[in-house]
């Protein structure tokens, strides 16, 4: 079986994410656990930006840009939600951040009646 790619800082993000869910619960707004998330992921040594703007381009035009809602150690993003229940647009949406990035891993994390988490992974080289 093949190595997940940045297993270990994903396990750590995921561990943290448990933590803040179990301390704070549901029904808090998503900058309340992104706040959080970061707090516990900078307690423990790991390099995390909050709302890192991405500049997204269609052919060589820049058409727009968006907020990651954390990036990890420039590696991972994590996209945060705290709804009732994730679809497949927010999937969707994280994979459109990875290419816009041209970042590998993501994951999708949802604070909501229970903590959900998704992760993603581009496996091919993304154009600009």
């Amino acid at each position: 079986m093949e190595e997940l790619l940045y297993k270990e800082l994903s396990g750590k993000i995921i561990a943290a994410a448990y933590k803040v869910y179990n301390t704070l619960g549901a029904g808090f707004l998503e900058k309340v656990y992104e706040n959080a998330l970061l707090y516990e992921l900078r307690k423990q040594g790991i390099n995390a930006k909050s709302q890192v703007s991405i500049n997204v381009y269609y052919e060589d035009m820049l058409v727009g840009e968006y907020f990651a809602d954390i990036i990890v150690e420039d590696l991972i993003i994590v996209e945060l939600k705290a709804i009732t229940e994730l679809t497949a647009s927010h999937e969707v949406q994280l994979i459109n951040y990875l290419k816009a990035t041209k970042k590998k891993v993501g994951l999708l994390i949802n604070f909501g009646d229970k903590i959900t988490i998704r992760r993603k992974i581009m496996e091919k080289k993304m154009k600009k």
